[in-house]
């Protein structure tokens, strides 16, 4: 099978909504002569990224003399916040990021993203697996356009594992307990966990939820937004049983993700510990935060350990889709040709090597050197399937009731039964 229809195959979890007419913001301006003014809002606001989208706008403003894109560069941490105050105020930006899931269904069925199904052309269909542009779907319809596909697992230091002893990545859960013993022996933090920023921290319970529960229970849970399945509780307690080793660095509780060379990604990039559990965009991250701003050498790559008991398939891995979304008020025409012009070979290109990950354009893709994103391709190639990030999967307030519950057992205020208390108690306030 040709790899582009493998992984057109690996579905996310598509959550089903019903649409609910609404009110909306006020979309792009358009002059008496024709010219249209368009907002942008992205997440990248240093360094090549910040370029690469500088460059992207000017490149399509060029062969668009017509439209005038005026660019927002929003923090990350900010962005979700500053995005939902905008879309309840009336005041979205015309163009805005969007990863899908339940987060996306949610802004649909509030009627605050375009349709762009009739407008993908056909360059975009023939490069982008339907598997990809489906993580935008709510109700058959797409909502928005993919640039990155970003699967998770843990990044690691190929020096700091040597010099710990361990010559080979762990593959199961006891496999990764010894790590950290040989790491700790060696003086060195085993993991890099960002808990202040609350979903690097809750990706450790996704991936204890991703081995022990099966594909057709995330499914049903998203569906039904009740988590009754005893393998949720399951995988909470297992996580509870890995956080009492004391895996992670000292003063995770309250250490960013992504800001500075004391975030968890600070701390990888600069040899101050071993590990980091995190999606593609790793990378790129890493890079803007080693001393040379420079990739990091020594990066590796394994998928998140397999655990025997577990009803999740053996290689399944969980992850996301970054893409754009049109406001529902948007200008049509001009706005979904700027996504369709993001997601062209050339483009993709540029933003693969731009942010160091994986672009969502498989005929892109061949830019691709740096041996950790390899590796994720070729697990992601070889997945049974993909599911999205949970926080994604199930909306803002359980999402966010999720992450919050994570970080509390990690705190040592709640135990394994009140994330699942949390998570359902969040879903029955709709």
């Amino acid at each position: 099978m040709k790899r582009k229809d493998r992984i057109a195959g690996i579905l996310a979890l598509a959550v089903g909504t019903a649409l609910l007419a609404s009110g909306c913001a006020s979309g792009g301006d358009s002059s008496s002569d024709g010219d249209v003014a368009m907002t942008f809002w992205q997440n990248s606001t240093t360094g090549e990224g910040k370029a690469y989208w500088e460059k992207t706008v000017a490149d399509f403003e060029a062969a668009n003399p017509t439209v005038t894109i005026t660019m927002q560069s929003i923090q990350n941490e900010e962005m979700d916040g500053k995005l939902q105050t905008a879309l309840n105020s009336g005041d979205a930006p015309d163009i805005f990021m969007a990863r899908g899931g339940g987060k996306l269904a949610d802004v649909v069925a509030a009627g605050q993203a375009m349709d762009i199904t009739d407008s993908i052309d056909s360059a975009t269909k023939a490069a982008v697996p339907e598997g990809v542009l489906s993580a935008f779907e709510v109700d058959g319809k797409i909502y928005g356009m993919p640039t990155a596909v970003l699967p998770g697992g843990i990044f690691y230091s190929k020096d700091l594992f040597a010099a710990a002893g361990i010559d080979a990545v762990p593959t199961t859960i006891d496999e990764l307990n010894t790590a950290v013993d040989k790491l700790k022996a060696a003086d060195i933090a085993p993991i890099a966990v960002g808990a202040k920023d609350a979903w690097p921290a809750a990706h450790w319970y996704y991936f204890f939820a991703l081995r022990a529960c099966s594909q057709a229970t995330m499914t049903a849970a998203a569906q039904s937004m009740t988590f009754d399945d005893p393998c949720w509780l399951t995988a909470s307690e297992q996580m509870e049983e890995f956080v009492k080793t004391e895996p992670f660095n000292a003063g995770f509780l309250t250490t960013s993700a992504q800001q500075g060379a004391g975030s968890s990604a600070g701390l990888l990039a600069n040899h101050k510990a071993a590990m980091e559990l995190m999606g593609a965009w790793d990378p790129g991250v890493i890079a803007s935060l080693t001393p040379d701003q420079k990739p990091l050498p020594d990066l590796g790559w394994f998928s998140f350990p397999e655990m025997s008991d577990g009803a999740g398939s053996a290689g399944a891995m969980m992850g996301g889709v970054d893409g754009f979304t049109c406001s529902a008020q948007a200008p049509k025409k001009e706005c979904t040709d700027f996504l369709n012009f993001i997601v062209q070979k050339d483009q993709q290109e540029g933003y693969a090597n731009a942010f160091h990950t994986l672009p969502a354009n498989t005929d892109a893709q061949g830019v691709v050197t740096d041996p950790a994103l390899q590796s994720i391709l070729t697990a992601y190639g070889d997945a049974p399937y993909v599911t999205v990030w949970l926080d994604t999967l199930f909306g803002q307030n359980v999402g966010n009731a999720l992450n919050t519950g994570v970080v509390d057992l990690l705190a040592g205020k709640a135990g394994a039964a009140d994330i699942i208390s949390a998570v359902n108690a969040a879903a029955a306030k709709g």
